[in-house]
């Protein structure tokens, strides 16, 4: 995507009253239970890299991947309203699959304000990437495990303002431009080319950001506001993206987990009615319990995915991203269905022990009769 970066920014000319940047706009899919990577790497070949994702601030050491993303150069997509966007694909090794397109803009603050608008989340652009993502995975068919039959999807909006020079040629503050614009940005990252109450306004632009004077980050639950160059912006982008597919993990783990629940209780209900029927509950309480475990593991897994090692900047923005984006109440909701699973496996395998305790008591009795009766036949 750099050539056509670098070629679209050669045609954005700046003046006072204008901004401009890019629009990156995020489609995440839940596709499958698994993507093998290598077996990715030898489908897409030189269309692929396993490049790690490179961070900016200086530290790009300190924030890695467990397991990089395998990310594919897609050809740049032509858009239902005419305009070419720049696209790529990341694929994740616990099945989901994020396509970003990259569209270049250049205008006033009121036109950024409509653009991000038309652009956060329409319905019809994700019917067209979710039709783009299935030809993607229909190519790389061998290297999908236990694909779905429905995909989660997730969207997401990041508007990256490159810096604007005040009257002497200075970069403008980030504080400064939030002081200025603060009505915009918040109209911005919402989606909304209307006025905001001056109470969500205020909302908005607490949650904000900035590690040098000239750059300033603002964040939503479906949008974000980047002002630093196109080369952070693309870091600040990658973490956004991540707890992004965080709460899509978190969602479907949800929804597994909702499953099991029911399938538990429907269980109980069927075996409780005899002391018989609840001898076959130990092999339904191993089923699900392992079922449990697995998400329980790969919960962890995405958690613990990407290490923020002694990077405090990059940290923040993914804690500050999360928060907005609800991840902690599905991890909540998440733990706590995990944690009805566990007490309800440990009440079936308690049902399961009653009745065969129940049942080793009737056959020693039954034993014990018999042997009364032969004693009393035999005098």
């Amino acid at each position: 995507m750099e050539p056509y970066r670098q070629s679209a920014q050669q045609e954005i000319r700046r003046s006072a009253d204008q901004v401009c940047g890019f629009f990156r706009m995020l489609f995440l899919y839940d596709v499958a239970e698994a993507i093998d990577l290598a077996e990715l790497k030898q489908l897409l070949g030189p269309r692929g890299t396993e490049r790690e994702p490179r961070f900016g601030r200086g530290t790009p050491e300190h924030i890695r991947f467990e397991v990089p993303p395998y990310v594919e150069r897609a050809e740049p997509v032509r858009l239902s309203t005419g305009q070419t966007a720049g696209c790529s694909l990341r694929y994740y090794s616990f099945a989901v699959i994020a396509l970003q397109l990259e569209l270049p803009f250049a205008g006033s603050w009121i036109d950024c304000m409509r653009e991000a608008a038309r652009w956060q989340g329409p319905a019809e652009l994700e019917r067209e990437m979710r039709a783009l993502v299935r030809q993607h995975v229909d190519r790389a068919g061998a290297a999908i495990i236990r694909p779905n039959k429905e995909w989660l999807h997730e969207t997401y909006l990041v508007v990256n303002v490159e810096p604007i020079s005040d009257s002497s040629g200075e970069a403008v503050p980030g504080h400064t431009l939030l002081a200025s614009h603060r009505k915009e940005i918040a109209g911005i990252v919402w989606g909304e080319d209307r006025p905001l109450s001056e109470g969500e306004i205020e909302e908005v632009c607490r949650a904000s950001l900035s590690y040098y004077p000239g750059d300033l980050m603002v964040i939503s639950s479906s949008g974000a506001f980047v002002y630093d160059r196109a080369d952070e912006a693309v870091a600040a982008t990658q973490v956004l993206e991540y707890a992004k597919l965080q709460l899509l993990e978190l969602r479907y783990y949800d929804r597994v987990m909702s499953r099991v629940l029911v399938e538990l209780y429907d269980a109980l209900g069927r075996k409780r009615s005899t002391v018989f029927a609840r001898w076959t509950l130990s092999r339904e309480a191993r089923r699900i319990n392992r079922i449990r475990l697995d998400v329980a593991e790969l919960a962890e897994r995405i958690d613990n995915d990407i290490k923020f090692v002694s990077d405090v900047y990059y940290a923040r923005v993914h804690r500050l991203a999360a928060n907005r984006m609800g991840v902690a109440e599905y991890h909540e909701l998440v733990d706590e269905k995990l944690g009805t699973a566990r007490d309800l496996y440990e009440f079936m395998v308690d049902e399961f022990n009653e009745a065969r305790s129940f049942v080793l008591e009737f056959a020693i009795t039954i034993l014990a009769l018999l042997d009364v009766i032969y004693l009393i036949r035999g005098h």
